[in-house]
């Protein structure tokens, strides 16, 4: 299927419930969330396909798999790079931006439920988790991307990376204000950091080559706040030429023929965060083209070879087509979250939030 066109308050609640069918058929009992049936889990993308379920109205499932990700975390507040149910699957590094995620995916579930029993369960978790990301920002703002096996930092920076921990940071803010926790400094970072990522560049990419070639880099930082108005969309506009094929959707990386579902429906929030949203929803509708018969969606697909590759529909994909459908219908609560800069006051504390569990 192709062309299918999203407005506002229609949310194609009985075309994606397949979609949210296919993440549930793949979690497991623990509540863990791999790509798919007998692969791996990672942290990052575990939360984007909870997030998925939230805006599917799976609360439970959703719940459950926040619960497993709170109950996997390390004591210095970290998760390995990812998981087979107990074990470690892969032990090698620890990535910031995957363990700063957690708290964008709480913030996300509470807009949705409301949920304040919820909030303050994860809080822990993500009080840790935030400690863990920003003991890895420098005196100039950027975090290092992670750390090895023994728990040393890399020693160099992602653009795309840092872009989601500065989504995070807003959301851990929002997630403190609303419980009445006083965490101003995370406030700080995340100014240091957008600072960092709008103005020194040199930062970035030190120690190998550069990863400009990748769109994320490019959109990424639209689709995270650290620009928006007339510069988000100045950026977009710059590099459009070189990462979307039109009818198709966005390349991974510029030199390869690849678009990805998962990078165009990022694309589609990213273009809403920067107020363009006749090439959001035009960008939306090229992708069911790649939908599988079960609701899934294939990573991508490989223009020169005319083959969807790889062989994958991951939960993940599945969860950013459910949140780019949200985005573009305003169906939930969290539907604005990557689409716009919400920052709490601190001076609100936790007062009416809590009568809303």
């Amino acid at each position: 299927m192709s062309g299918l066109y999203l407005s506002r308050g229609l949310f194609p609640e009985e075309f994606l419930r397949p979609t949210i069918q296919f993440i549930l058929d793949c979690q497991r009992d623990s509540g863990e969330i791999p790509w798919f049936k007998g692969g791996y889990t990672d942290p990052w993308d575990h939360v984007e396909s909870a997030m998925g379920l939230s805006i599917g109205g799976e609360m439970e499932a959703a719940r459950k798999a926040y619960n497993w990700l709170a109950g996997m975390q390390l004591a210095d507040g970290s998760w390995w790079a990812s998981y087979r149910g107990e074990e470690i699957d892969n032990g090698k590094r620890r990535e910031s931006n995957f363990v700063a995620y957690m708290a964008t995916g709480v913030w996300h579930h509470y807009l949705i439920s409301h949920s304040y029993a919820f909030l303050e369960s994860m809080w822990p978790a993500v009080d840790k988790a935030m400690a863990f990301v920003l003991s890895l920002q420098s005196e100039y703002g950027e975090i290092d991307w992670a750390v090895n096996a023994s728990g040393r930092p890399k020693g160099d920076a992602l653009v795309t990376g840092c872009s989601s921990i500065y989504k995070s940071l807003e959301c851990a803010h929002n997630i403190a204000v609303t419980l009445g926790h006083e965490r101003s400094h995370w406030l700080q970072a995340r100014e240091r950091l957008g600072k960092a990522l709008r103005h020194n560049p040199e930062r970035f990419d030190r120690t190998w080559e550069s990863k400009s070639r990748y769109s994320m880099d490019w959109f990424y930082p639209v689709l995270a706040g650290v620009y928006s108005g007339a510069d988000a969309r100045l950026r977009l506009q710059s590099r459009w030429h070189e990462f979307v094929e039109a009818g198709l959707g966005c390349r991974c990386e510029k030199q390869q023929p690849w678009v990805t579902v998962a990078e165009s429906c990022e694309l589609v929030m990213a273009l809403l965060a920067a107020g363009d949203h006749a090439r959001a929803v035009e960008v939306y509708s090229w992708l069911q083209q790649w939908r599988s018969a079960d609701g899934s969606y294939w990573t991508g697909y490989q223009l020169v070879e005319d083959l969807l590759w790889p062989d994958e529909r991951p939960t993940w994909t599945a969860g950013a087509v459910l949140l780019a459908a949200d985005a573009l219908t305003e169906h939930t609560a969290a539907s604005h979250l990557f689409c716009s800069v919400q920052l709490l006051d601190e001076q609100e504390g936790p007062r009416k939030r809590r009568a809303a569990d």
